[in-house]
């Protein structure tokens, strides 16, 4: 009987220290993808704000200066679509983690709660545990799959709010003179 107390005891512990290690290695992934998705925004956005300065830079009259202006604005606009596309990433990336970090706790306390005697009963916690868990992963997809959706909606909203403005502006050009 004390045999068994203290295979138990040591199995809990093993569980422990293991659990610690995924909680470890999920903050790593988690670091190392907004690492990841940090130098992906730089490598987006560093181009185009190089661009945009050359065009600020240069000096032309008329209608040159009216195109270069309405090229910096494109250029505006794509920086900022970029902007929200990143942060819309940013946002599903984190919520990712917070619902493996939950579902990994989830486990872990599932499992240290249950009783080492009874098979059937623990096998039956398991099943329980892994449907629920299926429906939840299903929910959590919903999810993420929406905020992406709606993160790039935005960021689609600002581009076509732009070229909007571009075709008024060239219908206004081709407008004959008065």
């Amino acid at each position: 009987m004390a045999t068994s107390r203290k295979t138990t005891a040591g199995a809990k512990r093993a569980s422990a220290a293991k659990a610690t290690e995924t909680d470890t290695g999920t903050r790593g992934a988690a670091r190392a993808a907004a690492a990841g998705m940090e130098d992906m925004h730089k490598a987006f956005s560093q181009p185009l704000k190089e661009m945009g300065e050359r065009l600020q830079n240069i000096n032309l009259g008329g209608a040159a200066s009216a195109i270069a202006a309405n090229r910096r604005k494109d250029l505006e606009v794509l920086m900022r679509a970029n902007q929200k596309s990143y942060q819309g990433l940013q946002a599903v990336v984190k919520r990712q983690t917070e619902m493996m970090r939950n579902a990994i706790t989830e486990w872990q306390s599932t499992v240290q709660s249950m009783p080492s005697g009874d098979a059937r009963q623990n096998i039956a916690k398991l099943d329980e545990m892994g449907r629920a868990s299926f429906k939840r992963a299903l929910d959590d997809i919903r999810e993420l799959a929406d905020m992406a959706a709606k993160s790039q909606a935005e960021a689609f909203e600002v581009v076509r709010g732009r070229i909007q403005e571009n075709v008024e502006e060239v219908r206004q050009l081709l407008k004959p003179p008065k």
